[in-house]
């Protein structure tokens, strides 16, 4: 030990004229280049220095160890986010907001995803998904993962009855044909519409008073017109134009509709921080009241849309618990009681509306019966809640609801229409897969002796999808078993004009033996301002049959316009790129804003007609095609 002592010393000793001996005075000030951020001054002498820290390692979004994986890297913030929405939930949103900005998914992080919006939605959804399994793949919802496949179906006992072979006889056309009336998307009550103001908006809805062009803030580019714009919600101007030329138009001021069908969407556009429970309920409110006035007594079957909801697009499956089953309970019972009130539904009906996420099965006196079993909740990627059990098909319960009531009108020898809002098909990229994948099945099963025709809204555009036999692994006129038409708007915000239409239909077979649409050309609304001598035209845009069956002459003027007529209008489509252009034309209404049909454009758009589910359309189609702002 001495030994060791004295080398120590010695060596001490021998580097004492490398260091200084000078004492040294720090600097007054805190270095501030030391830490990249501070919560206050560093340079103060009042406070102590609170630098803002991150730590590399345990910040995901930052992490190196994902590379350029956003997929990944998502998916890793949601495992953490899962152990935060259990432990501290109220803590929820603003992790929202901070996994938002981190992956740069909004640059409206604060606005669209704090408590005031959708934080708490989507607290309940992670805490209630399974982030490290197939539920994961809500990462898809931010478009940081690859779209997931379709789950496998297994329909194992899903059905009550085989599919009868033979097929019962097809009921026999009576030759008299109803009226029904098809509208949809927005005739709405934007409060906040403000006449003259601007149109051209760079952010947000335009048509606001206090939103404006950031490049000319002071001076109003695109003054909105009274009656509407290209890129703005209805004023209620336009809503009450519609609804007087419609009576009209139909030549039913006298007789009404033997029914109409309302293919949701009618509250405005806005964010979630501008809407509330009370303003959703008023519009439903106000609006189906002008509906009753407006259209005379026959009953008008209504479907939720996406925005007739707060928080809009969102609804929880029953089968959450936690309390949470009811939370959006409020909405639909103020729809049935609605209805009910209106004389649109019976007391059974309504109750099946409160019961079912607004959906019900109406038993109508003349052997049809009308099926609002698809609410928007059902399979649309917009609701946060889908993502809960996604590999589960039918987390709602809606179609099996659906199953049931279609074996109910089997049994029974009737005939049914499907009522929804978003659509299960056309490009697919507005439902998720696998619910679509199951309600393909369930249709092909009931088709086409039960299922006579399907109808959506929600695109705000003109479209159709046809449904064929064993998920259309061959499609042909032969297969082809029904058709899904998808209604034109009232509203114009997608650079669309306004539009409606009305459906020649058997009264026994209820197929649809004509169709007409009406349209108004939104370009022309800004002359109409300063005036109250006239208001919008609305004018006669296309007859189905005469503007797509030239070709088809096997086809007598009093045949249905069944799926097995469109697909031979498909074919026409091949043969003839024009009559693409044609439907495209009529697609948008006839809008100046219409984009040209290109030759890639052409040949997705007969693929989009023939995919009645989302699956299909992601599986065969060339995606970018879906609309014609595309």
């Amino acid at each position: 030990m001495r030994s060791q002592f004295i080398f120590l010393t010695i060596f001490s000793a021998g580097t004492r004229g490398l260091v200084t001996t000078s004492p040294y005075t720090a600097q007054g000030a805190f270095p501030t280049s030391v830490f990249s951020e501070y919560y206050n001054d560093p340079t103060a002498t009042a406070a102590q220095v609170q630098p803002k820290i991150s730590d590399p390692v345990s910040s995901i979004a930052a992490n190196p160890i994902f590379g350029d994986n956003d997929c990944a890297r998502c998916q890793a913030g949601l495992e953490v986010a899962k152990f935060l929405a259990l432990a501290a939930p109220e803590e929820g949103p603003a992790l929202a907001v901070e996994l938002c900005e981190a992956f740069e998914f909004s640059g409206t992080c604060s606005r669209d995803y704090s408590i005031l919006a959708l934080g708490s939605v989507i607290t309940q959804v992670i805490a209630n998904a399974d982030v490290g399994g197939y539920d994961d793949d809500m990462s898809n919802f931010l478009n940081l993962c690859h779209l997931p496949p379709t789950t496998p179906l297994n329909l194992t006992g899903w059905f009550a009855k085989e599919k009868p072979n033979p097929l019962p006889a097809p009921k026999q056309p009576s030759g008299k044909r109803l009226k029904v009336l098809h509208f949809s998307d927005s005739i709405s009550i934007p409060v906040r519409y403000s006449t003259g103001s601007e149109a051209n908006c760079t952010s947000d809805l335009c048509c606001r008073a206090n939103n404006v062009n950031k490049y000319s803030p002071d001076v109003t580019l695109d003054p909105a017109p009274r009656y509407g714009h290209y890129k703005c919600d209805s004023p209620l101007a336009l809503g009450m134009a519609a609804l007087q030329a419609i009576p009209v138009l139909t030549e039913t001021q006298d007789t009404g509709f033997a029914f109409s069908l309302y293919t949701g969407d009618l509250v405005s556009h806005d964010r979630d921080h501008e809407l509330s429970r009370d303003y959703t309920k008023w519009v439903e409110t106000t609006l189906y009241g002008l509906f009753k006035t407006m259209l005379g007594n026959g009953a008008v079957y209504a479907a939720l849309g996406n925005h007739d909801s707060y928080n809009q697009a969102q609804d929880a499956p029953h089968a959450i618990g936690q309390g949470l089953a009811d939370q959006f309970s409020w909405n639909y019972n103020h729809m049935a009681a609605l209805w009910e009130y209106e004389g649109w539904l019976g007391r059974e009906a309504a109750d099946l509306a409160r019961a079912h996420y607004s959906a019900y099965m109406v038993n109508r006196q003349d052997g049809l019966r009308i099926s609002l079993s698809i609410p928007i909740f059902d399979a649309s990627r917009a609701n946060y809640f889908n993502y809960l059990n996604l590999s589960d098909a039918d987390v709602s319960g809606m179609l099996r609801f659906l199953t049931d009531e279609l074996q109910d009108a089997e049994d029974a020898g009737d005939r049914v229409w499907i009522v929804g809002h978003v659509l299960s098909g056309w490009d697919g990229s507005n439902p998720l897969l696998n619910p679509t994948d199951l309600f393909y099945q369930i249709v092909d099963r009931f088709t086409p002796h039960v299922i006579a025709n399907i109808f959506f809204g929600h695109t705000h555009e003109d479209q159709v999808s046809i449904f064929y036999a064993n998920n259309g692994t061959n499609m042909s006129a032969e297969t082809a078993g029904t058709v899904a038409w998808i209604g034109p708007s009232i509203v114009p915000i997608t650079n669309l004009n306004s539009g409606f239409r009305m459906y020649e239909v058997d009264s026994s077979t209820f197929d649809i033996v004509d169709a007409h649409t009406w349209r108004a050309d939104v370009s022309a609304f800004s002359a109409l301002d300063n005036q109250t001598n006239v208001g919008p035209i609305y004018a006669y845009e296309y007859n189905t049959r005469e503007a797509y069956g030239g070709s088809i002459v096997q086809w007598g003027d009093d045949d249905p316009l069944n799926a097995t007529w469109w697909h031979l209008v498909t074919e026409a489509m091949d043969a003839d790129p024009s009559l693409v252009a044609t439907f495209h034309h009529y697609q948008g209404k006839g809008s100046v804003k219409t984009k040209e049909c290109s030759e890639a454009c052409i040949a997705a758009t007969v693929c989009y007609m023939r995919s009645g589910s989302a699956s299909l359309a992601k599986q065969n189609c060339q995606a970018g095609f879906g609309s014609v702002q595309s």
